[in-house]
C-alpha cells in the first residue's frame, strides 16, 4: 500500500473528520489518498495560519486533536503561530507538512529548512517519517500524545518520496483509553481538614478545569460544598457566571474585585491551575495556604508554591473531596456576597449608555443580550478581551473563547469558522478587532465557499488600540500606532458576504439580532470609543469600596 494511503487510513482510523490546510506540490500524493478517504472532509484555507487556528479550536472544543496540512518551507513556517497557539493554550493539534525527497533530490537546498527542529522547542513531538512503515505507530504516537494532559501540538513531516512509496507493514493500532491516575486517600484527607478548618477558603477555577471530564464534576463539587469560586480567563464558564456564589473572572492581574476576595481568603484551591495564564495572584511566604488540585504536579516559581498537591483525575478528586466535606459555610460570607454584589453593579454601571462610538460596556453587554446561553463567542486579541473577561457572564463551558496564552492576533475569525464546523446548529460570532481581523480576514471566503452560518462583529477604532492604551498609561505621546481602514463593509460583500455598519447606538442590538438569525457569512462593522478604559480599569479600580 502506498504510504501515503496508509497515512489517510491510520488518520480515519483515529477518528479525524477534517483536515484544515493549504496543500502544496510536495503533498500531491497525500491529497490524492485524502480525495479517496469516504470520512475525512479537506477544508481548503486561504492560509496556513488559519487552517492552524481552525484545527486547533476543533482541538479545543472537542477534546480530540484537530489536523491541519501545508507544504513544506514558507507553508511550514506559516504553522508556527498556530503550533505555539495550541502549544500554550493547551489545544491538541496534529501539523503535517510536506518535504523536499530525502533518498534522490536534484533541487540542493532550495525550499528546504530543517522544520523537525524548528517546531521542537513549540510542540510536544516533532518527527520526520523516514519510512512508511512507520506511519501507522507515529500516527498513533502523535494522536496520544496531542490528546494527553497537557494538550499541545505536534508535527509530522512526510518527504515526498516516502508519501509515494510502498509500505508493507499496514497495521492499524487500536486507539487506547486513557485513564488518570487518581490521588492517594491521605491527601485527600489533609485537603479536607484544611478546608474546613479555613474560614474563608476560595476556589480559583484555572485553564485546565476547562476540559470535557472535568467541568461536570466541578460544577457538582462547588454544589455540594457551597465554596465561593472565581476563575481566570480561560477557565471562564466551568461556574454559569450568573451563579449566587461565583464572584467572577480574574481579567487583569490585580486590583479588580476579585482580588479583594483573594486578599481576604485564608485559603485558595486552585483547580486546573496553568503557568501559562497570568495568576490571578501572587504568593507569599507567611501568606495565605493554597491548595493545588490538577492533573499533574505544581510546576514551582517565587510567586507560586502551593503547601499541598493532588495531583491526579480533576473528575475524582473533586468528587471525593467533596464527600469529604460536605456542605461548607464560611464564616465570614458576607464580604465575599459584597465583592459579588458590588462588582455586579460595576460591571452593569454602564451597559445602557447610549453615546456613540459604542462604549465597551454597552456593546458587551449587547452581545450577551443577543446570544443565546450555548452560543459561542470567539474573540480576536485586544482590549476588549478585557472587557469581555470582566463583563460578560458565560453561561457554559467553552461558550466565550479566548487565548490568554500565546494571546496572539489573528485567531479569532478563524477560531470561530473551527466553532461553527464543531457546533453547526450552535449561533456562533467571531469579535475582532480591526487590526487582528485584517491579519486573517482572507478567511471570508473560506466561510462562505463552505456555507457557514456565522456572524463577525469588527470592532473598528482604527489603531491598535491595546497597545495605544498601554502606551498612554506609560505616560508616552500618541505615535505609530493608528492606521487607515478598507470600508468594512464593502470588504464583506466582497467576498459574498452580507456587510452592514451600525451607524448608532441603539441600532447596534437590533442589527445583531438579525445577523445571528440570518443563514451565511455577516459583518458587522462597529465604530468603538475605548475612552472608558483609563476611568474604569484603573482609576475607578483603586477607590473599590471592599478594600476599605
Amino acid at each position: 500500500m502506498k504510504t501515503s494511503d496508509l497515512f489517510i487510513k491510520a488518520l480515519e482510523n483515529e477518528g479525524v473528520e477534517y483536515i484544515f490546510g493549504v496543500p502544496g506540490e510536495e503533498n500531491l500524493d497525500f491529497l490524492e489518498s485524502l480525495r479517496q478517504s469516504k470520512s475525512i472532509k479537506l477544508v481548503l484555507t486561504r492560509h496556513e495560519q488559519g487552517a492552524a487556528f481552525m484545527a486547533a479550536t476543533y482541538g479545543r472544543l472537542t477534546g480530540r486533536p484537530g489536523v491541519c496540512l501545508s507544504t513544506l518551507g514558507p507553508g511550514a513556517t506559516n504553522f508556527v503561530t498556530g503550533a505555539a497557539y495550541a502549544q500554550l493554550g493547551a489545544m491538541p493539534l496534529i501539523m503535517i507538512s510536506g518535504q523536499k525527497p530525502i533518498y534522490h533530490s536534484k533541487q540542493g537546498r532550495f525550499q528546504i529548512l530543517d522544520v523537525v527542529g524548528m517546531m521542537h522547542p513549540i510542540t510536544k513531538l516533532s518527527r520526520q517519517i523516514a519510512h512508511g512503515n512507520n506511519v501507522t505507530s507515529l500516527v498513533r504516537e502523535a494522536m496520544r500524545i496531542a490528546a494527553t494532559e497537557r494538550p499541545g501540538a505536534v508535527y509530522l513531516e512526510l518527504p515526498e518520496d516516502v508519501a509515494a512509496m510502498e509500505a508493507d507493514q499496514t497495521h492499524l493500532f487500536n486507539r487506547s483509553t486513557r485513564k488518570y491516575a487518581t490521588a492517594d486517600d491521605s491527601v485527600l484527607d489533609e485537603a479536607a481538614a484544611k478546608i474546613k478548618a479555613a474560614k474563608m477558603p476560595l476556589v480559583c477555577i484555572g485553564a485546565g478545569a476547562n476540559r470535557k471530564d472535568a467541568r461536570g464534576a466541578i460544577r457538582d463539587f462547588l454544589k455540594k460544598t457551597g465554596l465561593y469560586s472565581l476563575s481566570t480567563q480561560m477557565g471562564a464558564g466551568v461556574v454559569d457566571g450568573r451563579n449566587e456564589r461565583f464572584l467572577g473572572v480574574a481579567a487583569l492581574s490585580d486590583k479588580d474585585y476579585v482580588h479583594c476576595a483573594i486578599d481576604r481568603s485564608d485559603l485558595i484551591i486552585i483547580i486546573g491551575h496553568d503557568v501559562i495564564e497570568k495568576p490571578p495572584f501572587f504568593m507569599e511566604h507567611g501568606g495565605k495556604e493554597v491548595i493545588h488540585l490538577n492533573y499533574s504536579p505544581a510546576e514551582v516559581d517565587p510567586v507560586y508554591f502551593p503547601q499541598l498537591e493532588v495531583v491526579g483525575s480533576i473528575s475524582t478528586s473533586v468528587e471525593r473531596l467533596a464527600e469529604r466535606i460536605g456542605h461548607f459555610e464560611s464564616p465570614d460570607c458576607e464580604f465575599f456576597e459584597r465583592v459579588r454584589t458590588d462588582a455586579w453593579a460595576h460591571i452593569h454601571e454602564k451597559d445602557e449608555t447610549a453615546s456613540f462610538p459604542v462604549i465597551p460596556q454597552r456593546f458587551v453587554a449587547d452581545v450577551r443580550r443577543a446570544m443565546p446561553s450555548n452560543g459561542i463567542v470567539t474573540l480576536d486579541n485586544g482590549i476588549y478581551k478585557v472587557w469581555f473577561a470582566r463583563n460578560y457572564p458565560v453561561h457554559e463551558s467553552n461558550t466565550l473563547l479566548l487565548d490568554n496564552a500565546l494571546a496572539t492576533m489573528g485567531a479569532g475569525l478563524p477560531s470561530g469558522m473551527g466553532a461553527k464546523i464543531v457546533n453547526p446548529d450552535v449561533p456562533v460570532l467571531a469579535i475582532c478587532g480591526d487590526g487582528g481581523f485584517m491579519m486573517n480576514s482572507q478567511e471570508m471566503e473560506t466561510a462562505v465557499r463552505l456555507g457557514l452560518d456565522i456572524t463577525v462583529l469588527v470592532l473598528r477604532d482604527n489603531a491598535y488600540g491595546m497597545i495605544k492604551w498601554k502606551q498612554a498609561g506609560m505616560g508616552f505621546q500618541n505615535w505609530g500606532l493608528d492606521y487607515g481602514n478598507p470600508d468594512f463593509v464593502k470588504y464583506a460583500e466582497s467576498y459574498g458576504a452580507y456587510g452592514v455598519r451600525v451607524e448608532k447606538t441603539e441600532d447596534f442590538l437590533p442589527i445583531l439580532q438579525d445577523c445571528l438569525s440570518r443563514k451565511g457569512v455577516n459583518l458587522i462593522e462597529l465604530p468603538v470609543d475605548y475612552s472608558e478604559n483609563e476611568r474604569v480599569l484603573i482609576q475607578e479600580l483603586e477607590k473599590k469600596t471592599c478594600l476599605l
